[in-house]
């Protein structure tokens, strides 16, 4: 095996192994809530911990594969992070399951924080778009997979049951991972912390960039606090679907690969604040959907928002590492990241003990405040930054179509 094929191979398992184990109690959050007696706004605590806590850890371990070196960081993240999903089905208490399950939200952060830079380094510009490529279908067929699998397993199973499937597909990933991924070509400790943290003020002082955060923040926490609930939605009445069934809608993720590539072309028409925007407000839109008691509708909803939030992610992202100026490139990418997930952590948990305590209803009215909010922030952050209307720079269209895609990751 070539050594970029390696590579490839390497990033494409860990992020199947690492966004499985991320997301897979989603499906399974009615179950943790009948076993503990809990609100959809405590079951969602199981999903929120871990991404909350990847939130927090990912700018401190990039920094710290600065000082140790990437490969390290990414071998002991997915190694860690199967070790605490197996653990999971065994834990006693529902507060002994949150502990662990933070624990492996920071196992976690070691590979979104640090892989794009490590095949930078080790591929160069020639062979690290493929390998992007291959990191990104990796993460998305791990966000998928995840939830599929506890969905599909939880009936004959039980929830216990379906997070240990799960664990053992991350086990099997991670076995490849550790295999195949070849030594980095940069040394340990290059970086100064000076200018580490030169980067991350200057990534701090930018309103075009600051936008870009808002969005992530407020955009990721909509889009979690609705498929945290999406669950109890569809399982409960009037709609009453069994869990296999209501997991299939962790399907429409698949529509957020035809979007995020259509943001490119949209951008090009129509420029960027516009296309974010309009996002946004179709996002809120397809929201809006959902409120009937229709399967058909309920579905139909899912599906828009789904497409429109996978669209302001790419452009936002896109926008974002476009933007960065060169001593900070690293930092702007690990503060949208923390910023997207910290989204996850709050908006999700947020979303879920709304909807427990008032209903879909004033979720939905919940969730479209948060995007007028990140629309709100558009305008004021990139009032003064160009919108790149009709002809768009190729950096600009490469990231958005390309590395943009990583929003799958989630």
């Amino acid at each position: 095996m070539t050594s970029t094929r390696r590579v490839k191979t390497a990033v494409a398992a860990a992020g199947i192994s690492s966004f499985a184990l991320l997301y897979a109690p989603q499906p399974v959050l009615p179950q943790l809530a009948a076993q503990y007696h809990l609100d959809p706004g405590g079951a969602a605590l199981a999903v929120s911990v871990a991404t909350g806590a990847l939130a927090i850890a990912v700018l401190p371990i990039a920094a710290l594969s600065e000082v140790v070196g990437r490969r390290p960081v990414i071998l002991t993240s997915v190694v860690a992070s199967v070790v605490f999903g197996l653990l999971l089905p065994l834990m006693p208490t529902y507060p002994a399951l949150l502990v662990l399950r933070a624990l492996q939200g920071i196992a976690i952060a070691g590979f979104p924080g640090v892989a794009a830079a490590y095949l930078a380094e080790r591929l160069g510009r020639a062979g690290v778009a493929a390998a992007v490529g291959a990191m990104i279908a990796g993460n998305t067929v791990g966000g998928m997979l995840g939830r599929l699998a506890s969905g599909f397993t939880a009936g004959p199973l039980g929830w216990r049951g379906a997070l240990f499937v799960v664990a053992g597909v991350g086990a099997v990933c991670s076995a490849v991972t550790v295999v195949t991924l070849p030594p980095g070509t940069r040394a340990a400790g290059a970086a100064r912390v000076r200018d580490v943290t030169r980067g991350l003020v200057t990534a701090l002082s930018k309103p075009v960039l600051l936008a870009q955060y808002a969005v992530a923040l407020l955009a990721m926490g909509s889009f979690v606090a609705l498929y945290n609930a999406a669950g109890f939605r569809l399982t409960g009445e009037p709609l009453d679907l069994s869990p296999a069934i209501a997991s299939l809608v962790f399907l429409a993720y698949a529509s957020g690969s035809v979007s995020s590539a259509a943001a490119g072309r949209l951008v090009a028409r129509v420029g960027r604040r516009r296309a974010l925007v309009g996002a946004l407000l179709l996002t809120a839109a397809g929201a809006a959907l959902t409120l009937p008691n229709s399967l058909p509708l309920v579905i139909t909803g899912f599906l828009i928002l789904t497409c429109a939030f996978f669209a302001a992610h790419a452009v936002a992202n896109g926008w974002a590492a476009a933007d960065a100026p060169e001593n900070a490139r690293g930092q702007v990418g690990g503060m949208y990241t923390a910023t997207y997930y910290l989204g996850s952590s709050v908006g999700g948990a947020a979303g879920a003990w709304v909807y427990g305590h008032a209903g879909w209803p004033w979720l939905i009215a919940l969730v479209a405040g948060w995007l007028l909010l990140a629309v709100a922030a558009v305008g004021a952050g990139t009032r003064n930054a160009p919108t790149l209307p009709g002809r768009v720079p190729a950096k600009f269209f490469g990231l958005v179509a390309g590395r943009a895609r990583s929003s799958l990751i989630m």
